[in-house]
C-alpha cells in the first residue's frame, strides 16, 4: 500500500478542457513529486473526464472522481468538500482547472510546514485568458483571522494548511467567496497563516466568473463578515477594507 502524500491538490472541475492540460502540466512539473491529485469532474460535458481519465493512466498520482450519472454542476464547494473527504496527504492544496503554479511552490510550502506553519500561502500573478501578465499580489508575511477581516489575503489557489491541524475542515456551502469564508474559519481557530513573498502561482482572470458580478461578490463578502460575530462597527471597517483591496486589485495594469 502507498504511503500518504505530502500533498493531496484539490481540482474541481467543470468544461475546463481549454485550460485543464496546462494546469496540470504546471502541477506535473512541481520539484515536490510527492502528491496526490483529487480531480473531482463536476458534470463536464466537453469531455474533460475522459481526458483525465487517460492522463491518469500514464500517472498514478492523477486520480479522477466522476460521477457519470450526475446531470446538473454541484458548486466549487461542493466539489472541493469531496476532495476533502477523500484526501491522504498530511497538507491540502486547492489549484482550479484554469490557474496554474510555478515550480517550486509546493516544496517552499512544505519547507514552510517543516519550520511549523500551519497555514501556508504565497504571492501569485494575475494572467488574463490568453496569459498575458495583468499584475502581482504580494503575499503578507503574516496573517490572522483579525487581519483576514479587511479583505481576503488567502487566493485559494495560494494557500495550502496541515490537515492534522483542523480536523474535518469543510468549504462552506455558497454562492461566491466560499474560499474566503473557508480561510475565515481556520484562522478563527486562533492559528496565523504564513505568507511566502516569492511568486509561486499564477491566477487566470476570467471575465464570465462568478465573481466578476462586483455587487453579487460584495454583498457575499458582507454576509459573510456578518457571520464572523463581530458586531456591525468592524463589519463595516472589514468590508472597507475588502473595499479598497478590490479597487487597488482592479487598478493594476
Amino acid at each position: 500500500m502507498r504511503n500518504a502524500p505530502a500533498f493531496s491538490i484539490i481540482i474541481p472541475v467543470h468544461d475546463a478542457i481549454t485550460t485543464l492540460p496546462e494546469t496540470l502540466a504546471s502541477l506535473q512539473a512541481q520539484s515536490c513529486a510527492d502528491w496526490e491529485a483529487l480531480i473531482i469532474d463536476d458534470a463536464s460535458t466537453d469531455g474533460s473526464a475522459a481526458w483525465v481519465a487517460e492522463a491518469a493512466r500514464h500517472d498514478s498520482r492523477l486520480r479522477l472522481i466522476h460521477d457519470p450519472a450526475l446531470q446538473h454542476p454541484r458548486g466549487t464547494a461542493a466539489a472541493r468538500n469531496i476532495g476533502l473527504d477523500q484526501a491522504q496527504g498530511r497538507y491540502i492544496a486547492f489549484l482550479d482547472a484554469d490557474d496554474l503554479w510555478l515550480p517550486d511552490k509546493l516544496q517552499r510550502q512544505q519547507a514552510a510546514f517543516e519550520r511549523g506553519a500551519r497555514i501556508v500561502f504565497v504571492s501569485y500573478e494575475r494572467i488574463d485568458a490568453a496569459g498575458r501578465r495583468l499584475g502581482v499580489i504580494l503575499a503578507r508575511p503574516r496573517v490572522d483571522w483579525k487581519a483576514a477581516l479587511y479583505g481576503n489575503p488567502i487566493g485559494c489557489l495560494t494557500g495550502a494548511f496541515c490537515r492534522a491541524s483542523f480536523g474535518q475542515a469543510r468549504m462552506p456551502q455558497r454562492n461566491l467567496h466560499e474560499d474566503y469564508a473557508f480561510w475565515l474559519s481556520l484562522l478563527r481557530q486562533g492559528e496565523t497563516a504564513i505568507g511566502l513573498p516569492e511568486i509561486l502561482a499564477r491566477y487566470r482572470v476570467r471575465k464570465n466568473s462568478r465573481s466578476a458580478n462586483k455587487l453579487r461578490a460584495a454583498r457575499a463578502v458582507w454576509d459573510i463578515l456578518g457571520e464572523q460575530d463581530i458586531g456591525l462597527g468592524q463589519q463595516l471597517a472589514g468590508f472597507a477594507g475588502y473595499a479598497s483591496r478590490a479597487v487597488l486589485t482592479r487598478a493594476r495594469p
